[in-house]
């Protein structure tokens, strides 16, 4: 029997107000995948991020955690979920990474990592305390533990956001636009725990304008544009042998 996808979603529409974003989309993240959304400014990729971790209500189409059916009340524009115990839950397996690192100004690096697990979670704080050690060591930034955010590097903050995700021990990692705020010195020391994340084999859903870093990390790739999947498939399909006109268009202007 084939196992569960961490994060199923099946016909996913998404308005705000008359604006329709997602026109029936799907997407589906095995257990160790690495998922790429692609695709313009504008088509929908950080919005169908969003809703996998209900930070956005979506008007139609059904959202699964680990085979679990996320339930809603109302129709349409006044759709929610209908149980917020079960939306804190899958948030809490679920880590999200934004373009901006969110770090929390006035803790350290280490208090940073540590304040979800042990605030929302309730875990031992010395426990926590090991395993924020641990992570800061993975993307490579333990000396910067007791440093406050303002004294790091763009590249830095980002590995702390990284570093903070990881903590929270999620089933799965959704980044949107981890590198876009960074300079390209910057972009590869991020870019480099990302890969490593991957070879790690954990679950991920990347939301990214480096076409080199979705074709090298990823194992199923999706075009997005216009709300809908123009193409999906393995990144040697779509980055070698494109079929949609549009999806060459996009591709010839990004991987200049």
């Amino acid at each position: 029997m084939a196992e569960v996808p961490v994060i199923e979603i099946r016909g996913l529409h998404k308005s705000y107000g008359p604006l329709e974003v997602l026109k029936g989309v799907d997407l589906v993240a095995p257990r160790g995948h690495v998922i790429s959304l692609i695709g313009s400014s504008g088509s929908g990729k950080s919005t169908l991020l969003r809703c996998c971790n209900l930070l956005e209500d979506s008007q139609q189409g059904d959202v699964k955690f680990e085979g679990e059916a996320v339930r809603w009340k109302g129709e349409g524009l006044r759709r929610h979920p209908a149980d917020r115990a079960q939306v804190t839950r899958i948030r809490t397996n679920l880590s999200m990474v934004f373009q901006q690192f969110n770090l929390w100004a006035h803790m350290t690096i280490l208090q940073n990592v540590m304040e979800a697990p042990v605030t929302v979670m309730k875990r031992d704080p010395a426990e926590v305390e090991a395993k924020a050690r641990e992570y800061l060591a993975k993307v490579g930034i333990a000396d910067k533990a007791d440093a406050w955010p303002a004294q790091l590097s763009g590249g830095q903050q980002q590995r702390a956001a990284i570093a903070r995700a990881l903590c929270m021990e999620p089933r799965a990692l959704l980044f949107d636009e981890p590198t876009s705020a960074l300079d390209p010195e910057l972009e590869q020391e991020v870019i480099k725990v990302i890969r490593a994340l991957a070879d790690e084999g954990r679950t991920m859903i990347l939301v990214t304008h480096d076409m080199k870093l979705a074709a090298d990390c990823s194992d199923h790739v999706i075009f997005l544009h216009q709300g809908r999947i123009e193409e999906e498939g393995a990144p040697s399909q779509l980055f070698g042998q494109p079929k949609s006109e549009r999806l060459r268009g996009f591709l010839s202007a990004t991987m200049v």
